[in-house]
């Protein structure tokens, strides 16, 4: 029964399964040495079985290398790094995720209470003593598995709130561990923090290929992690923590600036400002000036990706189509909200692309965006749903869409990332001035070639961005780091999470999936305006379009008997899985994943998260 909190439980996504069986790596290694799988373990009370002895393995920095890149089997990989925001209030798809359905998910079906990497991390803390490496040497590599140490709490923390904070290798007489309650996440944080400290501190190397982690990605992860408990403090008082918000807000500035100021970063520009964002994902090898982590591929190795396939096809992927709420967010070129033009409600997919911030078309396909010379508008014969098509991470050759080709490297950490993390903290402290602004939120807009409002703080409220986002929030600059952060991040795995801190999930129920303007049925639709027809709508309750329809045009029904997923709004705009509702709970029992039941039965120690 040592198996309660420590061994796999549940149905294992494609993450956890890998916590007992470590796999070479998706980075430029052919093998690992022995001794690091020699020391991975599934349970935390399990003694490992070694194939190589502890002095072959702690007695060496050889040693304490190829033991520490087991550790990277923790993270996103080539099979999955791509679609971490599968499930976003702004993603439309073709068959909704559990979790937002009611009565889809349950205790029954929860996953994620898996401890085996943290039994490899510990140990390796534990034993790492040995003289005869010097203790610099051995600080270095302590870091290294403190970094991993707390980038496994903060996931576990994100997902369930209060877990067992465990510090080391536990033998198998440590029942009252082992059958133990809880740890408050207060307490589980400030650990995070310190073992963040610590790695930043000591881990040697200050430059990576992207593969790697420096110090500089461990003061990065506190950012994130510091801001993701800020946040969730101060916008969830049912847990009594807002006084102390301020304190994790701090942590995150305090670690940003000594990365802005000492740190090698700054943002990428070098393919000018209609293409500099978009080259980040979709570049062999990661662009370090501004990327600090990154999943590599490998051609020679067969290490690759099936982004292009996930996010082209019909049926691998879940047609995966932004929404109209959130690409209104994005800006006109002259810093000037989109939905301050007039006629925004009405314009045509051409003239909606028009004079954009131009991560709008380093996002989805927009008029002008071609494969191998080809004009590729949004195709709705088989990839999108509401005319919204994310390009962010797909090759433009489609000889890359039909399975894992994809040999582009995938950021997990940027210094994007690190500039909205400062600029959304100092907000939250009230502390952001002009300079703060220009050198974070300022920077990004003008990489993305947005011409006004870049050196001073907004004074104005959006009321479009605050009305169908965050009506709880009247400060116009918390509200433009937000409208920032959601367009600068899109689609890289911070969505939920976001969501969930902001304490705004009940978006993920109720933000509308709607799409492009169709201003009538049976018309034929050019649009990009390249002289050729690409989509006609028409009444699902007839039998087709009443009008000749040339190759190569898309048919999509509206309503009637072949669908009712695919419908218009009252205003006309595509509107998709309207007759499938998502769930929010309004007991906010979502904002935390249930604790597996088959960990609980194991311990009765172990309460429930509440609501489930």
């Amino acid at each position: 029964m040592l198996k309660e909190i420590y061994s796999d439980s549940g149905s294992q996504n494609k993450k956890s399964k890998r916590n007992c069986t470590f796999k070479v790596m998706k980075r430029k290694w052919i093998l690992l040495a022995m001794a690091a799988l020699a020391f991975s373990s599934c349970e935390l009370n399990e003694t490992p079985k070694a194939t190589a002895t502890e002095e072959d393995v702690f007695g060496s920095e050889n040693g304490l290398a190829a033991y520490s890149r087991s550790f990277y089997g923790m993270l996103p990989d080539a099979s999955n790094a791509y679609n971490r925001d599968a499930m976003a209030d702004y993603g439309a798809v073709n068959n909704l995720n559990s979790f937002i359905r009611e009565g889809g998910y349950s205790p029954e079906t929860s996953d994620g209470w898996s401890w085996g990497d943290l039994r490899n991390i510990n140990y390796f803390i534990e034993h790492c003593t040995d003289p005869n490496v010097s203790e610099a040497v051995r600080n270095n590599y302590i870091g290294i598995a403190r970094f991993f140490r707390a980038y496994f709490y903060l996931d576990k923390v994100m997902r369930f709130g209060d877990v067992p904070w465990v510090d080391h290798a536990l033998g198998i007489d440590e029942t009252d561990i082992l059958y133990g309650t809880r740890d408050s996440r207060a307490v589980v944080m400030e650990h995070v923090m310190e073992d963040l400290d610590f790695a930043s501190q000591n881990i040697s190397s200050t430059s990576s290929d992207g593969s790697l982690i420096t110090k500089w990605t461990a003061l990065g992860l506190k950012t994130r992690a510091a801001l993701f408990e800020a946040s969730y403090r101060k916008y969830h008082p049912e847990l009594n923590f807002q006084e102390s918000a301020n304190t994790f807000y701090q942590y995150v500035v305090d670690a940003a600036t000594e990365l802005m100021e000492n740190g090698p970063y700054s943002l990428y520009t070098g393919a000018g400002v209609e293409g500099s964002q978009r080259a980040l994902f979709i570049s062999d090898a990661p662009l370090t000036q501004e990327v600090m982590w990154a999943v590599t591929m490998s051609e020679d190795l067969a290490v690759m990706s099936s982004a292009n396939w996930w996010w082209t096809s019909a049926t691998y992927g879940p047609r995966y189509s932004l929404v109209r709420p959130f690409i209104n967010t994005i800006l006109n070129l002259d810093g000037t909200p989109y939905t301050s033009r007039t006629d925004f409600q009405t314009e045509e997919f051409y003239d909606e692309c028009q004079n954009r911030d131009y991560r709008l078309a380093q996002l989805i396909r927009t008029p002008g965006y071609s494969r191998k010379g080809v004009a590729a508008p949004p195709n709705f014969s088989s990839h999108t749903y509401t005319g919204y098509q994310p390009i962010k991470y797909i090759l433009d050759d489609p000889h890359y869409d039909n399975g894992a080709y994809n040999t582009n490297a995938i950021p997990l950490m940027r210094y994007a990332e690190i500039l909205l993390n400062f600029a959304e903290a100092k907000a939250e402290l009230g502390t952001l001035t002009d300079a703060d602004w220009a050198k974070s939120i300022g920077a990004l807009r003008a990489r993305a070639g947005i011409t006004g409002g870049l050196t001073t703080l907004p004074t104005t409220v959006d009321t479009y961005l605050q009305q169908t986002f965050f009506p709880d929030i009247s400060n116009p600059i918390i509200l433009e780091v937000r409208r920032e952060r959601q367009v600068e991040l899109a689609l890289e795995g911070f969505r939920f999470n976001d969501l969930k801190r902001w304490k705004h999930g009940e978006l993920m129920a109720n933000l509308q999936w709607s799409g492009i303007y169709v201003p009538a049925l049976n018309v034929l639709m050019d649009l990009d305006h390249n002289g050729s027809y690409d989509v006609v709508f028409y009444d699902g309750n007839t039998e087709g379009p009443t009008i000749a329809v040339p190759s190569g045009c898309a048919k999509v029904a509206i309503g009637g008997k072949s669908t009712n997923y695919q419908t218009l709004t009252a205003n006309r705009h595509l509107e998709w899985f309207k007759a499938q509702p998502r769930k929010w709970y309004e007991d906010g029992r979502q904002y935390l994943y249930p604790i597996p039941s088959t960990a609980i039965v194991k311990n009765n120690n172990l309460s429930q998260n509440p609501g489930w």
